[in-house]
């Protein structure tokens, strides 16, 4: 009786499931959606700032709807609703707003209008001799303001230090619209800013880079921040007492990792390798984001040269160096191309840029040198190649264009002449100084980092004695070698990979030798931007606490660049 009873019980539970569920209205929602029928147009009708969409602007809404009927707009701030084919609007607050509007309760339509907040729109005048030079070019700072409800505008200005008026009085601030003539007492990129008030409530701060020329002609140097912008820094030796040297920032992006950046008269080329500097596994060979920028000198143009944006991650360009008309580019793992300095827009292939030199095609290969690492500076000296090599066989590999084989080898083959410079160890950057006849290198090798200076003699006797390095060791002024990170998880890179100097670059006229350092051991020598002065004999900081990639030095003297 029990069992009947349960079956009774789930029968009539059933039962109910069904009449309950079997109730349910399973139609589909139906989603409004907007009508072609309704659409409309807009326009700020301000008597000042009519292609600008500000805070404050009077914008007209007109309906050029198909459909007719009563006009609704619902202006998406939380404004009450208002009806008419013409209507106007104020927005109180900047941000993105969907406006709606709705024709005879049947149809809508919705567009997005972007509002802007306020802010001071400020330029530089036009200066006379077209630099401003520092000391004695007076400069004077427009501002435009919008502002369509001529709310009531206090002013702000803030000077950067050393700032004086036309006759020399110190300024700091200002409080006038116009702040007058002003002239500047130290050298770089010198920010002017301006704090607005309308009504009582603050504005986005203004600002404007004014850049202070040298009163004489001097060498640049150029430097590609970690995550920033391409800095220009002129390279002064006897400035003035109190006056600073600061870096002209160029407003181009430095890119993902532009580890080399060379300059050739009239434009710096920036080599950026792109984000997969290091190993990648990329069968489909689609991974690679590399290319080469050209910048003016200047910074007012930039133009893509070369681009391997798809292609293969081994092929993103590397390192660099010029020759004649040409840029020579390493790649990761294969060789070296070449390029016209004048080409543009292309797209890397090895088709249209063959390998001028590859790995296998010098009798190194597979005879101590193999597959691997090539993202390490290279150079010509006296009409050989020095090309820095720190992985599968390490050194420093020298050939000349008569070394390089027609085609790939597959086994060995006698090396070049030239021979083996550090075998065995493992150098980043060298550069070699044409007037001095002498060549600076880095390695980092356990026990034995840092930059090194010796003539070409020298280098040749130190073979592959890493001992032999000591005596050639630059210190910085308190004997500490400039140590790069070559430990894996603190810097980038990994084994043969390491950025810790990526490039040397040399001032000509003075002999000086300019880097980027990621120290190792920042309690002793932090990490910044390095010169090894000749005058001294030692290392100095240019500037503490800023990463560099590559460094490049435009050696035409000029006040600005």
């Amino acid at each position: 009786m029990k069992t009947i009873s349960r079956i009774k019980q789930y029968l009539f539970i059933s039962f109910l499931g069904i009449m309950t569920f079997g109730c349910i209205d399973n139609d589909p929602e139906i989603e409004e959606l907007p009508s072609a029928a309704v659409a409309f147009t807009y326009e700020v009708i301000d008597d000042v700032y009519q292609l600008d969409y500000y805070v404050g602007a009077t914008i007209q809404f007109k309906s050029l709807s198909a459909l007719k009927g009563e006009c609704v707009w619902d202006f998406g701030d939380g404004s009450e609703p208002v009806t008419g084919e013409v209507v106007t609007h104020k927005f109180a607050t900047d941000g993105t707003y969907q406006v709606k509007l709705t024709v005879a309760g049947l149809k809508f339509n919705r567009q997005p209008i972007l509002i802007k907040d306020i802010v001071p729109i400020m330029s530089i005048d036009s200066i006379d001799g077209g630099i401003c030079e520092v000391l004695s070019t007076p400069v004077s700072i427009s501002v435009e303001l919008p502002n369509p409800e001529n709310l009531t505008e206090e002013y702000l200005w803030v000077f950067p230090q050393g700032t004086t008026d036309e006759n020399g009085n110190p300024v700091s601030t200002s409080t006038s619209r116009d702040p007058g003539k002003v002239k500047f007492s130290h050298v770089g990129s010198q920010t002017v800013r301006l704090q607005v008030k309308l009504a009582g409530r603050q504005l986005e701060e203004g600002r404007v880079n004014v850049q202070v020329a040298y009163n004489q002609d001097m060498p640049t140097l150029y430097y590609a921040v970690k995550g920033g912008n391409i800095m220009a820094l002129k390279l002064v030796s006897n400035k003035p007492v109190g006056m600073n040297i600061y870096p002209f920032d160029m407003g181009i992006s430095s890119g993902k990792h532009p580890l080399n950046i060379v300059y050739s008269e009239p434009s710096l080329y920036i080599l950026d390798c792109g984000q997969q500097f290091t190993y990648v596994d990329d069968a489909a060979g689609i991974l690679g984001d590399g290319r080469i920028t050209v910048m003016s000198k200047d910074g007012s143009k930039v133009e893509t040269m070369l681009s391997n944006v798809g292609g293969a991650a081994f092929n993103d360009p590397f390192y660099g160096y010029i020759e004649g008309s040409n840029l020579y580019f390493s790649n990761r793992n294969t060789g070296i191309s070449k390029i016209g300095l004048n080409e543009r827009n292309k797209v890397f292939s090895t088709t249209e840029f063959p390998w001028y030199v590859q790995n296998a095609t010098l009798g190194y290969y597979n005879n101590g040198w193999s597959y691997g690492s090539m993202n390490a500076c290279f150079t010509k000296i006296n009409g050989t190649w020095y090309w820095c090599k720190t992985y599968n066989g390490t050194g420093i590999f020298r050939f000349t264009d008569g070394d390089i084989l027609p085609a790939a080898i597959t086994g060995g083959h006698p090396a070049p002449s030239a021979g083996v410079a550090l075998s065995g160890m493992n150098p980043k950057s060298l550069v070699w100084d044409s007037k001095n006849q002498f060549i600076y290198f880095t390695v980092y090798d356990t026990g034995y980092e840092g930059l090194y200076r010796c003539t070409l003699t020298q280098f040749n006797d130190i073979g592959g004695t890493k001992s032999n390095l000591t005596q050639y060791k630059l210190t910085t002024t308190n004997n500490k070698s400039v140590t790069p990170i070559t430990e894996t998880g603190k810097g980038e890179g990994s084994t043969g990979e390491f950025i810790g100097i990526s490039q040397l670059a040399i001032d000509e006229a003075t002999g000086d030798v300019y880097f980027g350092l990621r120290s190792a051991n920042p309690s002793e020598v932090k990490s910044g931007l390095m010169r090894y002065n000749k005058a001294t004999n030692k290392i100095e900081h240019v500037i503490e606490g800023v990463e560099i990639y590559g460094v490049a030095v435009n050696n035409t003297k000029s006040k600005l660049f």
